[in-house]
């Protein structure tokens, strides 16, 4: 998002807003610069909130939200709320405070551009700086700071302000989608493993990290032998009912005319059971074997998560986690919102009045985020499942919600590196984009991608849906970056496909309608919107017939 000249002279018209020079302390009798001392500003004060935690990882599709907004919480009643974000970091916060004051006043353009270089790099020193104080209970403005960018409550309206206010604070829906000061909490407290997955950093983990990570790899593993399980005896199940209806179908043979008590011999339809029911008994004795060792295993695995549980609650809930990989963490949030933005985007990480949607539906909240998942996810139902040991789950990533104002959200990691089976993957989405919508159909399309070419491994090229796309790439000699078209494509696919709105090439639209295909009902839909779709709808049928599809 550019920088719109002139919405930037709303905040500098060369005289302080006297509500923000209230705030910040500025008055007649201050000095030259017209910022105030620091050391007569700051104080060591803080205070406490209780942090939230929640995630139901058996759910088999999203639970909208029954509401988007709450009721108003008192975000902005505490007058010293710019201090609290600032006192007790030291220099960084001297800093912070200087190059915002300047440039909140100054109306020379070369000098903004200057400021807020400074002022990005200071905003950064300053997160890392709280988020190692995430672990314990931060004050209200330090995690409304985190969570959606505002250091100056004035620098907004008060419209925006009481917009702000009534956006849901606690996560009542069960779903891994957190704010930044959520995130840092779960992840300094341990119980969210740290983005950085090399083995050197794998390495240097405390042994919290190592133990929550170890717990939830063998709660993965149990989980997944769990559904194997259940499975195969749905598959016994079947077959059961199958035998136990051709048995009672055998016992019902006719009887003779002519001489009372005497049946006859089954009937061709009822011998025609006979190679069915030997079939279905070999299949149930392939299953009973195979049963039994699923049970045996589930019985080891059982062991290893118990013996992991019992370590992790032998470290107790106070074990936190290095300083060093919380700065890493943040770093790593850094890189998330670089990428959301862009090269030419708007990087100013503090939330100004100017730039700020005026309605809370266009706003990333986590609420708002769930509705446009699930959207995604009824036009491509395959977006969240996994395979592994022939049972396939829903294992929705971790969505971390970041108040930048990017235009894509990205997909940080497609699963876990050692943890394939039941392990999250991470998306980060932009809070304060220009379609929300858009965002979230990028990020599900990096998705997409990364999870189709972790799956073909080093035949990505080749095979499947990265291989027929990248063929498709290369043979029309496109330039510039095949992840990123796939991406801008699988956003038309959602956005304009779905509804008849033919955007697409040819040849892409056969390889999504194949590898990513919509569910029957809208391809039911789309079959009289157009001719295409009717060829494509055409194609479904035969291949059903050949039994190739």
């Amino acid at each position: 998002m550019k920088e719109d000249p002139s919405t930037e002279n709303t905040l500098s018209s060369g005289e302080m807003d006297p509500e923000i020079a209230d705030l910040i302390g500025i008055n007649e009798t201050e000095n030259e610069g017209g910022t105030p001392a620091f050391s007569s500003l700051f104080e060591e004060e803080g205070s406490s909130v209780e942090g939230e935690v929640g995630a139901d990882f058996k759910a088999r599709a999203f639970q909208r939200p029954s509401s988007l907004e709450g009721p108003p919480k008192p975000l902005f009643e505490d007058k010293n709320f710019y201090k609290l974000i600032l006192s007790g970091e030291g220099e960084v916060s001297q800093r912070i405070h200087q190059y915002f004051s300047a440039f909140l006043t100054t109306q020379d353009p070369q000098e903004r551009t200057n400021l807020r270089s400074r002022i990005i790099t200071a905003y950064w020193e300053l997160v890392g700086k709280i988020a190692l104080k995430a672990a314990s209970n931060l004050p209200i403005p330090r995690k409304v700071f985190l969570r959606y960018g505002v250091l100056l409550p004035t620098a907004l309206s008060p419209e925006q302000r009481a917009m702000l206010c009534k956006i849901i604070w606690e996560n009542e829906t069960g779903e891994p989608i957190y704010y930044v000061d959520e995130w840092l909490h779960e992840v300094a407290s341990g119980r969210i493993g740290a983005s950085a997955q090399d083995e050197t950093k794998l390495a240097q983990r405390n042994e919290r990290q190592k133990i929550s990570t170890i717990v939830e790899r063998a709660k993965g593993r149990f989980d997944a032998q769990v559904g194997l399980i259940r499975t195969v005896n749905s598959e016994m199940e079947e077959l059961e009912t199958r035998l136990a209806e051709r048995v009672v179908a055998l016992r019902k043979r006719d009887m003779r005319p002519d001489i009372n008590g005497l049946k006859l011999p089954y009937t061709e339809t009822q011998r025609g059971f006979f190679p069915e029911i030997s079939e279905i008994l070999r299949r149930l004795s392939v299953l009973n074997k195979d049963l039994s060792r699923y049970h045996s295993e589930l019985d080891s695995l059982k062991e290893a998560y118990e013996e992991a549980r019992k370590k992790e609650e032998e470290l107790g809930e106070t074990a936190v986690v290095e300083n060093k990989v919380i700065l890493e963490e943040v770093n790593t949030i850094r890189q998330m919102a670089k990428m959301c933005v862009g090269r030419q985007g708007n990087h100013f990480p503090i939330l100004l009045k100017q730039y700020l949607r005026p309605n809370l539906s266009e706003i990333g909240t986590r609420e708002n985020v769930l509705n446009l998942l699930a959207d995604i996810e009824t036009l491509d139902n395959g977006i969240f499942l996994r395979t592994f040991k022939q049972q396939t789950n829903r294992i929705v990533p971790y969505v971390l919600l970041i108040p930048c104002y990017g235009d894509i959200g990205v997909c940080w990691e497609p699963f876990e590196r050692f943890n394939r089976a039941s392990g999250r993957g991470r998306i980060a989405i932009p809070m304060y984009p220009k379609d929300l919508r858009i965002a979230i159909a990028a990020a599900m399309g990096d998705l997409r991608w990364q999870m189709a070419k972790e799956k073909a491994q080093h035949y990505w090229m080749e095979e499947g849906l990265t291989g027929w796309y990248y063929q498709w790439f290369t043979e029309r000699k496109m330039k510039g970056d095949v992840r990123e078209s796939f991406i801008q494509d699988y956003i038309l696919w959602i956005t304009k496909e779905s509804e008849g709105t033919q955007k697409l090439d040819r040849e892409v639209r056969d390889i999504f309608w194949r590898y990513i295909p919509f569910p029957q009902e809208v391809k039911e839909k789309l079959k009289t919107r157009g001719y295409v779709y009717a060829e494509l709808y055409k194609k479904d049928q035969n291949r059903a017939m050949s039994d190739g599809y």
